[in-house]
């Protein structure tokens, strides 16, 4: 967080999940090897040095899609939660096999000559106009340099120094990076390759990573809609949840009104209130849990003192806190958010409220 940084900072989750993804990434590549010498015997066979940059460009494709969708589908269910906790060294190791996909093909087909190897991927093919001979390595090189950009600013040192709002906007380049390569790989081994099968594969993974995206869309827009502001005097305060709807321990996401988001904790009979917003990469505090007496974020562990808004010591992190109150079994919460790091008294679950 805010004392300092190292390279990484292992524990138990993170070498399970690193391990799991360089075993995947290598059992992958040593299947499609094997099943590519056995398709393609003599006379037809096909050199060792295509089969390898065919898996392994196939690899980062299939990667790059796994990494998309588990965005969407950790808003959709929170049992997919732990693949988000690591979704960056998921994407560094897409980085490094696309990257050696890369350098292969450069290599091959481009390292044998008297010019300059990257001089002749640049200048062999210069058919702009032509959509059948598309230089289409161009847009895989654009893509490959946004990848090492998102990679190359993963670690939380980065994260600080752009801030969060900022830091998000540049990975949401993924996006980019996505459509330049559906392009690459449409202009290019599917103008050769015209097996239907190969591009309906192609075809349903657009489908699924788009068809998540909607869907995770179209709930978030569902749940923002359900705000009720209340009628009276004081239009501060918003009805936002039931006192048997909050698990002790446990967060709940309630909503203000104009896409504004709260996450409450109920703590030893007590209900607080915060942003829902982690001040880290923005992730729902109200899908989270208090764990050692503070709210803990669900996506990457980053935590706060449910009374006050701020990161246990020595970390200096702040959200806002909100106010609140119990009317009859009602929480509710006064819309107007204090400063980061500002203290607030609970509101307490009597007997009668919990019944």
């Amino acid at each position: 967080m805010s004392v300092g940084y190292v390279a990484v900072q292992w524990n138990r989750h993170k070498r399970v999940y690193d391990a799991c993804v360089i075993g995947g990434i290598l059992l992958y590549v040593g299947v499609f090897f094997s099943v590519g010498k056995a398709l393609f015997a003599p006379p037809h066979a096909i050199s060792d040095e295509i089969l390898a940059i065919r898996a392994l460009g196939t690899c980062a494709f299939l990667l790059l899609h796994v990494i998309l969708c588990i965005g969407p589908l950790a808003r959709l269910n929170r049992r997919f939660l732990p693949l988000l906790y690591n979704r960056r060294h998921l994407g560094v190791a897409t980085f490094c096999v696309a990257l050696a996909h890369a350098a292969l093909i450069i290599g091959y087909y481009h390292g044998f000559g008297v010019v300059n190897p990257f001089v002749s991927l640049l200048t062999s093919n210069t058919n702009y106009s032509s959509l059948a001979a598309f230089p289409f390595e161009l847009l895989g090189l654009i893509a490959l340099a946004i990848m090492f950009l998102m990679a190359a600013t993963s670690h939380d040192f980065w994260l600080k120094l752009f801030g969060a709002p900022a830091w998000k906007r540049l990975h949401m380049l993924v996006y980019v990076a996505y459509a330049l390569l559906v392009a690459h790989v449409a202009l290019g081994i599917l103008q050769t390759q015209r097996a239907p099968w190969l591009a309906a594969l192609v075809g349903a993974g657009v489908v699924v990573v788009a068809s998540l995206h909607i869907a995770a869309g179209l709930r978030e827009t569902r749940f923002d809609a359900t705000a009720s502001p209340l009628d009276g005097d004081d239009g501060d305060w918003v009805d936002v949840a039931d006192v048997g709807e909050l698990r002790e321990n446990s967060g709940h996401v309630a909503v203000l009104g104009a896409g504004r988001r709260v996450a409450l904790f109920r703590v030893n009979g007590r209900v607080y209130a915060t942003t829902n917003t982690c001040a880290h990469q923005g992730g729902p505090l109200g899908e989270g849990r208090v764990i050692d007496g503070c709210v803990t974020c669900p996506w990457h562990g980053w935590q706060y003192r449910a009374h006050d808004g701020q990161s246990p010591p020595p970390f200096s992190e702040k959200i806002p806190t909100y106010r609140a109150r119990i009317v009859g079994s009602r929480v509710q919460i006064n819309a107007k958010a204090l400063p980061p790091g500002t203290p607030v008294e609970p509101a307490v679950i009597s007997e009668h409220a919990d019944g």
